[in-house]
């Protein structure tokens, strides 16, 4: 199994689209691929080029300017009898809209509550695999379980927040549950920046 890490932090798209495409195509056995960058854009628009290869990839901010791209590789390019067409090198523009979801609870509907994780977790995976992410998400009262150590959403949060999507969780209600400590993803906010975001959203999601 190889492990290849691309370094492209401090290069602008295409940079880091076009080192990751090299060191698929030298990649000679299965393995991962790691590719860290500096920027929002860049981890969107290498996500795409996974996509389009059909890689499983992840991506996970590290720091506020170091993000990293994990995509696992099964069937390396250079394996490959029939080499796919080159497709051109390009970026996209920030992929995020301007609309804001507020979660309010760890569960999606009224019913059975196994059923309701399940819609929720389903729900915050498909908000991460729309071309337009949202730009902020709200989470509030019983939704703050959904971004604290064992929740099983958080990987589709890490990746959205690699993307640039804001993950905010009200600082109150992290208190009341005992779970301030636990937090695993985005920052903490308030009723003011809650009301603030709601407010000045082009659209307005709530599940």
């Amino acid at each position: 199994m190889a492990n290849v890490v691309v370094n492209a932090i401090g290069e602008q798209c295409p940079i880091p689209v076009v080192k990751a495409t090299k060191a698929l195509k030298e990649m000679r056995e299965s393995g991962t691929l790691e590719v860290h960058v500096d920027n929002e854009i860049a981890v969107q628009n290498v996500l795409r080029l996974a996509s389009g290869k059909n890689l499983p990839a992840k991506s996970e901010k590290l720091a506020e300017d170091h993000f990293v791209i994990t995509m696992t590789v099964d069937s390396p390019v250079a394996q490959e009898t029939k080499p796919a067409a080159e497709e051109p090198v390009c970026c996209i523009p920030d992929q995020r809209g301007n609309t804001v979801v507020a979660v309010s609870s760890a569960t999606m509907g009224h019913g059975n509550d196994e059923l309701g994780k399940a819609l929720m977790k389903g729900f915050i995976y498909a908000l991460s695999q729309l071309e337009e992410l949202p730009r902020t998400i709200l989470f509030y009262n019983g939704g703050a379980h959904l971004t604290v150590e064992g929740s099983a959403s958080l990987e589709d949060l890490k990746t959205m927040e690699a993307q640039g999507v804001e993950i905010m969780t009200c600082g109150t209600c992290l208190n009341y549950y005992g779970l301030t400590e636990k937090l695993a993803v985005g920052s903490v906010t308030n009723m003011y920046a809650i009301v603030e975001k709601l407010t000045h959203a082009g659209n307005v999601v709530k599940p």
